[in-house]
């Protein structure tokens, strides 16, 4: 055998490693693209069995059963999710009566849009072509004059005859959108039904799965399993209890700025604004939507937008660079490329609720390079 030999096997030993990985990643990204409704399910419940851990742990100190415990903080946080739910309901319920009226503002705005495009366009004419704007307001002058002189008195026309008209009342576009898409929210609400029990499982029997878990390990590697186990729960406690506490705050301060400046609909609008400013990225645009359009019955100059929407701008930028780092970064610790490519890649793999989840699975990722031997490189490279 040539020297040259082995220099050749190892070349194709390590194309055939790179083939191999390729196939694998393609297979791993298609599974969770085809699957994503079962791994989002099981993400949601995971995240929010962390979230309640230590409040089951809390009624086990007082001595109370695992099981019991786990039943009794589900319960707890059922009604809230009711209680929150039957205030939108009821928010929902008076903005519902109030949609002519914000139909009728809507056109009335849109005529108004109309009509300063057409003055803007006549001006621009006038400006940069004189002479065509005068002809075309002479000939527009004399069209109008030829129309009045044509016109002659007519004699009173009959009314047609009455013929039977059946009306035939079409699906609203709401209900029409849900009938084409009926298996889609079937699926999610399936999928959605099953968090309750997973959580309620993921608690009682946590212990249990835990030590099941470790037991497959051996050793220096068990010890290992158990820190990154440790280190994804308090990530992710982290992470989702530091955006919720932050929500909280801009929801309170939010709905006293609306109040106070009697946007309609506060108490929901103020919420939705202040949540929404917490998606990566495009929180800023997607929180100043809604107190716009709530406001629009209320508010016809620019100045009181430019007022909320400065509001909201500052509160954003205050919560994203002095309490977000605070709250969730201290956990978190991504650089902003990794959170970037992160984003781009769960948003085209799960949509909306990619982006919500991207950074907790990412942030989990890094976990797990952090402690385990031989891939802490990769959790420096993706750390900030």
């Amino acid at each position: 055998m040539s020297v040259a030999e082995p220099a050749v096997f190892t070349q194709i030993g390590k194309r055939k490693s790179a083939g191999t990985f390729l196939i694998s990643l393609g297979c791993a990204v298609a599974l969770l693209y085809y699957g994503r409704s079962l791994f989002i399910t099981l993400l949601c419940a995971i995240i929010i069995s962390f979230i309640l851990d230590p409040a089951v742990r809390f009624f086990v100190r007082l001595h109370m059963p695992r099981g019991f415990a786990s039943f009794l903080v589900c319960s707890l946080a059922l009604l809230v999710l009711y209680l929150v739910g039957l205030g939108s309901y009821v928010q929902l319920s008076g903005l519902a009566e109030d949609l002519p009226s914000y139909g009728l503002k809507f056109n009335e705005l849109a005529d108004k849009i109309t009509e300063n495009l057409d003055e803007m366009e006549k001006s621009t004419y006038k400006v940069l072509l004189p002479k065509r704007a005068e002809e075309r307001e002479k000939a527009a002058a004399a069209q109008l004059a030829a129309s009045k002189a044509r016109r002659r008195p007519t004699e009173p026309v009959l009314p047609p005859a009455v013929q039977e008209v059946r009306i035939r009342q079409d699906r609203s576009p709401v209900v029409t959108y849900i009938y084409s898409n009926l298996s889609e929210f079937y699926n999610a609400l399936l999928m959605a039904s099953f968090v309750p029990f997973l959580v309620y499982f993921m608690l009682s029997w946590r212990d249990h799965m835990q030590r099941s878990f470790l037991l497959l390990f051996k050793g220096v590697d068990q010890s290992v399993a158990r820190g990154t186990l440790q280190g994804i729960a308090d990530m992710a406690r982290a992470y989702v209890v530091g955006n919720f506490l932050l929500g909280i705050l801009l929801t309170v301060i939010s709905c006293v700025f609306f109040w106070f400046v009697k946007v309609p609909y506060w108490p929901l609008i103020g919420p939705l604004s202040a949540f929404l400013s917490l998606v990566p990225y495009i929180g800023l645009p997607l929180a100043i939507i809604p107190p716009f359009l709530a406001a629009v019955t209320v508010y016809n100059g620019l100045t009181a937008y430019l007022v909320i929407g400065t509001t909201i701008a500052f509160l954003h930028l205050l919560a994203l660079n002095l309490l977000y780092p605070k709250l969730v970064g201290s956990r978190v610790h991504l650089n902003p490329l990794v959170v970037t490519i992160a984003l781009m890649v769960w948003g085209t793999l799960w949509g909306g609720i990619g982006l919500l989840l991207a950074i907790p699975i990412t942030a989990g990722i890094k976990t797990v390079c952090d402690n385990v031997p031989g891939f802490e490189a990769y959790g420096r490279m993706m750390g900030d």
